[in-house]
């Protein structure tokens, strides 16, 4: 009976398979395949136990319980030396592997939590022409920091995607969170267009002359739209003759840099531009789009103190772009002839 209850205790039980259906003394230890990749390595139980800090008899036994749990020979014991078997070979070939691939994992959580990031979410427009320009100011006081961006007019869910902060372009009164700046909008366009003695640009009601570059995307913020603009100012008579289309906003803006036409700027985002003289306003006419940019954090922020000192910044550059208003974009006197 106690032979029966020892064999029985041996037998699998169940519909279990594998290695944790197999009895403990059949299990892979990792020891034992620590020690065993050393052996295999070096063809010498001395020189692994050297390595191991093992003597050659214990270094010996841990192969033998090795080769036992397998149930095949790993090594064929020569006079002063050793060789693979066959199932050494193959079992050497899988040690191998396995352990680069435990390596090349500890590099990569090695890096990823050695990395310190902040994942924000911005419009397009935001990114290309506000945030960008002057994001080498963060990185040089936080060069430990890597700032990754999402530049899409879709929103973000702050409470399920890895993203620590949103810059959200909504209507004033909808935003959550600090307000950054409010946007104001006034058609611009290259100098070179108020120096074209043929086509005069002094008036709105000039327009109608010249080529209105607007943007034609779904999704797109109405203030990159002519309509409320020329509404706004009470100028529906002004036809819409000439029009180029895009799809994205910077491309409209490149095209009024290259001379091609009068875009809607909105401002403080074509600061830059307006102060390099790149872009002029042809006249005094600004309107409030009654939007603005919102800064929102993220729930898991809270535990990123990169991401609050992330939008600290924003918020300083914020500050410092409103009380710094671009020089005044207003068209200089064409010259005579």
């Amino acid at each position: 009976m106690a032979r029966m209850q020892q064999v029985n205790a041996k037998r699998p039980t169940g519909s279990a398979s594998g290695e944790a259906a197999l009895p403990r003394s059949r299990q892979l230890r990792l020891d034992l395949l620590h020690t065993f990749e050393a052996a295999a390595r070096h063809l010498s139980f001395t020189s692994a136990g050297a390595e191991l800090a093992l003597s050659q008899p214990a270094v010996s036994r841990q192969i033998q319980q090795l080769e036992d749990s397998l149930g095949s020979a790993l090594f064929e014991r020569r006079h002063r030396s050793l060789a693979l078997t066959d199932a050494g070979r193959i079992m050497q070939r899988a040690v191998d592997d396995s352990l680069e691939r435990l390596r090349d994992a500890a590099s990569r959580v090695r890096t990823t939590s050695a990395t310190r990031q902040v994942a924000i979410t911005c419009t397009p427009g935001f990114a290309s022409f506000w945030l960008i320009p002057r994001l080498a100011r963060f990185t040089a006081s936080h060069p430990e920091v890597d700032v990754r961006i999402s530049a899409t007019l879709a929103i973000v869910d702050l409470d399920r995607g890895n993203v620590d902060l949103a810059v959200r372009f909504v209507p004033i009164g909808e935003g959550r969170g600090p307000q950054l700046f409010e946007e104001v909008v006034q058609p611009m366009c290259a100098p070179s267009l108020l120096r074209d003695a043929s086509r005069p640009l002094r008036t709105p009601a000039d327009l109608d002359r010249h080529t209105l570059l607007t943007v034609d995307m779904q999704d797109a913020p109405s203030t990159v739209d002519w309509q409320p603009w020329l509404q706004l100012m009470r100028l529906d008579d002004v036809r819409m003759a000439h029009t180029m289309r895009f799809t994205q906003y910077g491309e409209a803006v490149a095209a009024a840099v290259a001379g091609q036409g009068v875009v809607i700027g909105r401002l403080p985002l074509l600061a830059d531009l307006v102060r390099e003289r790149r872009l002029v306003a042809p006249f005094r006419t600004p309107a409030a789009s009654q939007r603005a940019y919102f800064l929102t954090l993220a729930p898991q922020a809270a535990r990123n103190p990169d991401a609050q000192a992330f939008m600290a910044w924003l918020q300083a550059e914020g500050a410092a772009a409103q009380a710094t208003p671009p020089p005044a974009a207003t068209r200089r006197p064409a010259r005579r002839p």
